[in-house]
């Protein structure tokens, strides 16, 4: 089955959608107007830069030029995950926790897909290893910077409790174990919803373009199990340490809170 091509002009009748969007949201006073319109054209000019760039890394091949691609990837990861919090840790702290914890679940799990489940030969083939680390990384970013805003802005939300808990003899680890899991649980519910509505409520992205490239659906949906298990692994692994690791951030070696080691994000 021949890949349906699509031309600008395809691409162009779309973009009208936007352009009403943005129009209707103008009228209603949304606020939103400028941002939907800077994101649709970051959206355009970033995938085709990004399609050209694999074109041809593609044809190399090539294990360095794979890691550098990934290299980027998740340092931009980890700088949207500090934009979409409100309070975050100050100084390199509030870069690093994310991009850490992203590195160590993504990596691995993508890692292992390469080398124990999918087989593929070289084992960083680019047709497999970037797209499934991109999926991984989107998805994990998301339940990283969920998880994170809520523990940071319930630590400040509840100092009082936090504090009283200290007096009373608790660790760090009790006084705010309660945050800690809830933070862990917000991260973790986008992952959950869309597992649970896979296949009843929507066809995923990974496996409706195989379906449109022509691959036969029981072998798609083959492949979109498999990614669907590796994200939720990914954002469940990423967002447990990322909450730990900001959680200790906000205590010192003498369990006192440090609130003012949090920066206001926005």
């Amino acid at each position: 089955m021949n890949v349906i091509s699509l031309t600008p002009l395809d691409l162009a009748m779309t973009a009208i959608l936007i352009l009403i969007l943005a129009g209707a949201s103008l009228l209603l006073r949304l606020g939103v107007a400028g941002q939907l319109l800077i994101a649709a054209v970051r959206t355009t000019v970033q995938l085709l830069l990004i399609g050209m760039i694999l074109t041809t890394v593609f044809k190399l091949a090539q294990l360095q030029w794979v890691a550098l691609i990934t290299i980027v990837m998740l340092l931009i990861a980890g700088r949207e995950v500090v934009a979409r919090q409100q309070y975050r840790l100050a100084g390199w702290w509030g870069f690093g926790v994310g991009t850490i914890s992203m590195f160590i679940s993504t990596f691995t799990v993508t890692i292992l897909a390469l080398l124990v489940i999918i087989g593929t030969d070289p084992w960083y083939r680019p047709q497999y290893a970037i797209p499934l680390l991109g999926m991984m990384l989107g998805n994990t970013m998301n339940g990283i910077a969920l998880g994170l805003d809520r523990l940071t802005s319930a630590a400040r939300d509840q100092r009082s409790i936090i504090e009283a808990r200290l007096t009373l003899g608790q660790s760090w680890r009790e006084a705010i174990r309660d945050i800690r899991r809830q933070s862990m649980r917000t991260g973790m519910i986008p992952i959950i919803n869309a597992m649970a509505a896979a296949g009843v409520v929507s066809l995923p992205g990974m496996m409706t373009g195989q379906i449109l490239a022509g691959s036969p659906p029981v072998e798609a949906v083959k492949y979109q199990i498999l990614i669907m298990f590796m994200i939720t692994a990914g954002t469940g692994f990423g967002t447990m340490a990322a909450v730990w690791l900001a959680s200790r951030r906000l205590f010192d070696d003498r369990h006192r809170l440090r609130l003012e080691r949090l920066q206001n994000g926005r």
